[in-house]
């Protein structure tokens, strides 16, 4: 694969899989940016039929993040292959073979899929084919700029788990999340977007680069939201502002330190009971010239979920007009408490797609889910 040009990672695996393995065929399946259906990799204008991520043996393997070996009868056998990396599942690679691979076989088998998940995410660096491939359909210029921003959707360390969701996946505007760890820290950054289209897309662009232009100086969050402030009201004059939790964590110990400039709501989930969290309301990145923020403390135990959503979510409204709100969104938070936080955004979302009935959304919705462990 390191030895491959990066459009020809699946044909580097598939020879040596033939060769060594004895396998018929080998396909890699991305998942697509809605996480609906998992894409096949091919060289466009060639493409095969998607297949569906919850009702499909290589999505079971998907969902479950472990091999799933699926018989064809004749004693053929196809075995589906998490490729993730370091919780951030990217697709299925399945392979084809006369017959059922045992156990130490497949372990294998899911070792390589699992540097192939590495080798691809360098390769998109270089090539636009495993990119192309998530995606079911064509992505409006603001949700690509937005896509390119983020830093993957779900991470995993032995302190914490994290997923997140954006919809609607193909045409968000200015909605975004983004995290960065140390081995002593977490940051994690909740943004809810102002605006639409392609002014949206700019206005987080600005300032998510800020904040991280900041936080690589090593400085604390609360000047990192003082450098970020100043660098949208430089631009904007006030015209346009950004609501921002920002969130610094000790792994060591679950101590945090919070800014909330006029941020995403919080909820946390602990011991079965759902609660909003709220923190001093200071004011948007970007309102007025030179605001000073302040760092509040909080604190998370082993157990903890943490949810954080946009006003996209909270306030969305069904057909008569009720809004989802806390009490709903408790309701969602409870009945996936089972999932893993990469999969949990995506089941609320469903569940909020059901309340808004066929009404096109109005605003980005957002989904983040922090899963704590502690040391």
């Amino acid at each position: 694969m390191r030895s491959a040009a990066p459009h020809q990672l699946l044909d580097a695996v598939r020879s040596v899989l033939t060769e060594h393995y004895q396998a018929e065929s080998v396909e890699l399946l991305m998942a697509d940016y809605g996480l609906t259906v998992l894409q096949p990799v091919a060289v466009l204008p060639h493409t095969t039929q998607p297949v569906p991520l919850h009702s499909s043996p290589a999505g079971r393997a998907f969902g479950s993040q472990e091999p799933f070996t699926e018989p064809l009868g004749d004693g053929r056998s196809t075995v589906h292959l998490p490729v993730s990396v370091r919780g951030d599942r990217l697709g299925v690679l399945c392979v084809t073979a006369q017959e059922e691979w045992p156990a130490p076989t497949v372990r294998e088998l899911a070792d390589i899929a699992e540097v192939l998940g590495h080798e691809v995410l360098v390769a998109e660096r270089d090539t636009d084919l495993y990119l192309q491939a998530r995606r079911k359909d064509r992505l409006t210029l603001a949700a690509e700029m937005q896509w390119q921003l983020l830093p993957g959707r779900a991470s995993s360390r032995k302190e914490y788990a994290l997923g997140a969701q954006l919809e609607p996946a193909y045409a968000i505007y200015g909605d975004n999340f983004d995290w960065s760890s140390t081995a002593d820290t977490l940051v994690l950054t909740v943004t809810n977007g102002m605006g639409e289209g392609i002014e949206a897309a700019l206005l987080t662009n600005l300032t998510i680069n800020a904040l991280r232009n900041a936080r690589r100086a090593g400085i604390s969050i609360a000047d990192q939201a003082c450098l970020a402030d100043q660098a949208v009201y430089a631009q904007y004059r006030g015209r346009a502002h950004l609501s921002v939790l920002l969130l610094e964590f000790e792994l060591a110990t679950g101590h945090a330190r919070v800014v909330d400039a006029g941020s995403p709501q919080m909820l946390r989930l602990r011991d079965g009971v759902v609660e909003p969290i709220a923190f001093e309301a200071q004011l948007p990145l970007g309102m007025f010239e030179e605001t000073d923020y302040v760092a509040e403390e909080f604190a998370v135990e082993p157990g903890d979920r943490l949810v954080f959503v946009s006003d996209g979510v909270h306030a969305v409204a069904s057909p008569a007009g009720e809004r989802y709100g806390d009490r709903a969104l408790a309701r969602a938070i409870t009945a996936t408490r089972l999932l893993p936080p990469a999969e949990m955004p995506r089941a609320v979302l469903r569940e909020l797609t059901g309340h808004r009935g066929d009404l096109t959304p109005e605003d980005d919705a957002l989904i983040v889910c922090l899963d704590w462990y502690g040391r």
